[in-house]
């Protein structure tokens, strides 16, 4: 399998499509960045499919070509770990929408020869999740072990089972939500008038001028990522200690530890994402309602697969609590499926998922082992 160009890090395919999309307009080519770890067995039984998060990749445990950082994942997945290339066949790609070579706004529009920019058509969680399948269909994989995902991951994960119930037998889905409410909603319109609100947008059209809205994207960025942090965290890591200083400026400075925190966030973002994919993706999560797609009923979605599921959440997230979690696993339970939920402490909010958390990675690896 080594041999097969297929397979391994820093893989791009541009399939001819057309992937037609929830919003009428049709994908063509369909081009799909994505990373391969580990050997499909031969009876192609073990591939396990991990979705990112809203400004995740593919780059789930490899070294990131643009910031030298290990892998996103890499907590969970690696030799000895509950997702370990030495028994799975581990595929994660980009979302379509996305600015780390699958098809989005920067990518080039082949009727014109330059890049998409706004013309780029508005994306769903669901076509997503109908790319992903284009690939599988590319690599070979007929019906995966596992789909695993957290955030923005486990919308996939769940909306795998509901658009191709046949083909999965296990789904895990963390610190997620069937739907989108209207505070996640409102958080994310904040970030979106901040990338336009930004003189540099230019209505999208930036690519050619190597000038984008930075400073617009880094305000989204901070709003954002209050979301995925926790009060208890934010207080235990910074409280009111000041940055540097032994007394307040009286100006517009960063006195506060938990500013200058922030505005890091900010600039390191833009220097590894694009402005108008924040754009595409958060409409997408926001247009997210799996109910919706199946009659107004979330059990509708569940009705046809056979698949395993593990649902996690963690008691300080905010963004996607515990509530979100439950209403899942109750669908779950009227659709008959077979569902495990855990609820884990950690002081960390949303961002528990991606942090050291042992006790995650004994449900999830004690669930993919007990596979019938």
């Amino acid at each position: 399998m080594s041999d097969d160009a297929r397979f391994g890090l820093l893989r791009h395919v541009r399939l001819p499509g057309p992937l037609r999309l929830d919003g009428g307009a049709l994908l063509s080519p369909v081009e799909i960045a994505y990373e391969t770890y580990g050997t499909l067995d031969p009876q192609g039984s073990n591939a396990i499919l991990i979705c990112h998060a809203l400004t995740g990749d593919q780059h789930v445990a490899s070294i990131h070509p643009r910031t030298g950082k290990p892998g996103w994942w890499t907590r969970l997945v690696g030799p000895g770990r509950p997702i370990d290339p030495t028994r799975h066949f581990i595929i994660c790609s980009n979302v379509i929408g996305s600015c780390m070579g699958s098809s989005g706004p920067a990518t080039i529009n082949p009727a014109t020869n330059a890049p998409w920019g706004m013309s780029f058509p508005v994306i769903t969680i669901r076509d997503m999740v109908r790319a992903q399948a284009l690939l599988l269909d590319h690599l070979g994989v007929g019906q995966l072990q596992a789909v695993v995902g957290g955030s923005m991951g486990g919308m996939q994960a769940l909306s795998w089972a509901a658009t191709f119930p046949e083909r999965v037998r296990a789904v895990v889905a963390i610190a997620t939500t069937a739907r989108h409410t209207a505070q996640n909603i409102a958080f994310h319109e904040v970030g979106r008038q901040a990338v336009m609100a930004d003189p540099r947008w230019r209505g999208g059209d930036y690519y050619g001028h190597d000038d984008p809205p930075a400073a617009g994207l880094a305000v989204a960025r901070m709003a954002a990522h209050i979301t995925y942090l926790s009060e208890a965290g934010l207080t235990e890591k910074f409280g009111r200690k000041l940055q540097a200083r032994e007394a307040k400026s009286f100006g517009f400075d960063a006195d506060f530890q938990v500013e200058s925190y922030l505005r890091h966030q900010g600039i390191s973002f833009v220097d590894r994402f694009d402005a108008n994919s924040y754009l595409y993706i958060t409409r997408a999560v926001d247009y997210f309602d799996l109910a919706e797609e199946h009659g107004g009923l979330l059990a509708g979605a569940f009705r046809q697969t056979r698949a395993r599921f593990c649902v996690v959440s963690f008691d300080t997230d905010w963004l996607y609590p515990t509530a979100a979690s439950r209403g899942i696993v109750q669908a779950l339970n009227a659709a008959g499926s077979a569902v495990s939920f855990v609820e884990l402490s950690s002081p960390y909010g949303h961002d528990a998922f991606l942090l050291e958390a042992p006790e995650m990675n004994r449900v999830i690896d004690g669930f993919l082992r007990a596979e019938p």
